[in-house]
């Protein structure tokens, strides 16, 4: 009998016609997958082939709008899901009423799968798998509609013990990678150690989701520079190890991104399935997407009623040339513009979906911006050394670290929350930085001279989300407290004015946090409203898994016309 290796992952469900959904599965061979829902709604897929791996991406139709539906998962025609012995509720597709305007948007970043076998776990519980315990008993309570996983789902650098222990039996640990991971075989095993535990798994198939990749999804500092790229592809193990996560998160990630019409037109995906084994026309994409990152878009939109959804590629699409640095090549950010524009009036939210976050803590903003200015020459050939290495031990690379390109989101945003026809909201959506917070720019102090990022209609914010379960050393998270003070402030401006980087387009102030801790945010938009709700996974006495408690919450803009940041 054929097996169900990984999954089932629902991946999107349809909100324009309320009808159609798809379902990611790994098997453990050939066959054929097949969703049967209670209520009407099915759907089949031949199995793909990639490394020795089997997958299908099953498109169900036929769905009821406004609707709740178990299902099952079939293989050439046998039950595999739910389990026979399973205490959770069944997987569940719900699909949203005709003209929907509600959607509630759980998102975080940054998890660490493994917990440890035995005994505490030191970086305390985890917020996805306490998220799905608190669904599990009560399905129908705040229950997500998508489920945004901002980076890092899976830490190719810095594997578990267990991971490890595969690692050592497979090859030389003592040989470069070491304990990191090689190639796609041992790829996958990261994503059955993040996804196949029972209750992670269990939501994963009853809440749809979207994902971007990070740093460790492939290495930490990954694309920070010329210089470090250089380094790395100068080692003999690193070709193996990017082609083998671009591939995987090709299988594993991306492909559930894309809508069934976006599938229909992707040759790649036509190339794999129509071949008995895509191994090698996946590995040549990987190959072009390595040496061309222009050749291929990460990056996606999803709209959600009237709230639309740009989820950016921030890692694979940067220019790293010192005197021309941007977080994105030409093409992707024409994309980004165009998606942020299109339309005027036709959706009440913009979510801009980066792992990184756009406003960072002024003291990091102005750091960063002064290394980017160090390291083109700003100051010589020995700040410029001294540059390099510290942006690579202190991961001095968010948007701040490419000042052309932080200008760039800056005026967008303007002009997309501007006009009669604005958002209601637009949110910088962000993980990476292991604590959370909410930062608003501050329209009464921008630059002078800076006409064309005048105050804007809609609400601007920063919420920026993580971890989801990891931790952050006690030094760092002083000094991200630190970075938001007003001595902080003013040591920003400081390096800006040994950079001569000047000063930002319009300055921010945090409305909210820092809270550090294993935690998801929550927008609820409602036709032109919307709030906020930050949780945390808290630890119960005796032990335990923890569970969800509310640090924050706040109502952002109310109904009506356009809200004033």
């Amino acid at each position: 009998m054929t097996g169900l290796r990984l999954g089932p992952l629902l991946r999107q469900v349809d909100w324009e016609s309320g009808t159609a959904a798809t379902v990611w599965v790994e098997t453990d061979r050939a066959c054929t997958a097949e969703v049967r829902c209670d209520q009407g709604g099915s759907g089949s897929a031949h199995t793909f082939l990639i490394a020795g791996h089997h997958y299908a991406l099953v498109p169900v139709t036929g769905l009821t709008p406004g609707s709740s539906t178990a299902y099952e998962v079939l293989l050439d025609g046998e039950r595999v899901w739910p389990p026979e012995d399973s205490a959770l509720p069944p997987s569940t597709i719900r699909t949203p009423a005709a003209g929907s305007d509600a959607v509630r948007v759980t998102f975080g970043s940054c998890r660490w799968a493994a917990r440890p076998a035995h005994g505490h776990d030191p970086v305390g519980p985890d917020a996805l798998d306490t998220l799905a315990a608190r669904l599990a008993s009560a399905p129908d309570q705040d229950r997500p509609d998508v489920l945004l996983l901002l980076g890092d789902q899976v830490y190719a650098d810095e594997t578990s013990e267990a991971t490890g222990a595969r690692l050592a039996a497979r090859r030389d640990p003592d040989v470069p990678p070491g304990s990191g991971v090689a190639d796609y075989e041992e790829y996958t095993w990261l994503y059955d150690e993040s996804w196949r535990e029972p209750d992670v798994r269990w939501l994963l198939s009853t809440v749809p989701s979207c994902m971007i990749f990070d740093d460790h999804d492939v290495i930490d500092d990954w694309n920070t520079s010329t210089a470090w790229l250089a380094d790395m592809r100068a080692t003999p193990w690193w070709h193996e190890r990017i082609i083998s996560a671009l591939m995987s998160y090709w299988v594993y990630q991306h492909l559930g991104n894309l809508s069934p019409a976006e599938l229909a037109a992707d040759p790649l995906y036509e190339a794999v399935r129509s071949v008995p084994d895509g191994t090698a026309t996946l590995r040549a994409f990987a190959e072009k997407a390595d040496s061309d990152p222009s050749s291929v878009r990460w990056s996606y939109r999803r709209d959600f009623g009237r709230t639309r959804l740009l989820m950016v590629d921030t890692r694979a699409a940067r220019i790293l040339d010192e005197q021309s640095r941007s977080i994105l090549d030409p093409g992707e950010a024409q994309w980004l513009r165009e998606q942020a524009m299109d339309g005027p009036g036709s959706f009440d939210h913009l979510l801009i979906g980066t792992s990184l976050p756009w406003l960072l803590p002024p003291l990091i903003h102005h750091a960063e911006s002064w290394n980017a200015a160090l390291c083109r020459g700003e100051r010589g050939e020995r700040w410029s050394r001294f540059g390099e290495k510290l942006r690579r031990n202190a991961d001095l690379e968010h948007w701040s670290a490419f000042p052309s390109s932080f200008e760039e989101l800056t005026r967008l945003i303007t002009k997309a929350g501007s006009g009669p026809d604005a958002p209601a909201t637009v949110c910088v959506l962000s993980g990476d930085v292991h604590h959370a917070y909410v930062a608003e720019p501050d329209w009464s102090r921008v630059r002078e001279g800076a006409e064309a990022v005048a105050r804007p209609d809609a609400r601007v914010l920063q919420l920026t989300c993580s971890p989801v379960h990891n931790s952050v050393p006690r030094p760092i998270r002083i000094g991200f407290r630190f970075g938001w003070s007003r001595a902080g402030r003013r040591l920003g401006r400081a390096f800006a004015r040994h950079g001569r980087t000047g000063m930002p387009l319009v300055r921010w102030r945090r409305t909210g946090g820092p809270w550090f801790g294993n935690q998801l945010m929550t927008l609820t938009l409602r036709g032109r409203s919307a709030s906020l709700r930050l949780e945390q996974a808290r630890a119960e006495r005796g032990g335990g898994r923890g569970r969800l408690t509310t640090l924050f919450e706040r109502r952002l803009t109310e109904g009506g016309g356009p809200s004033g940041g």
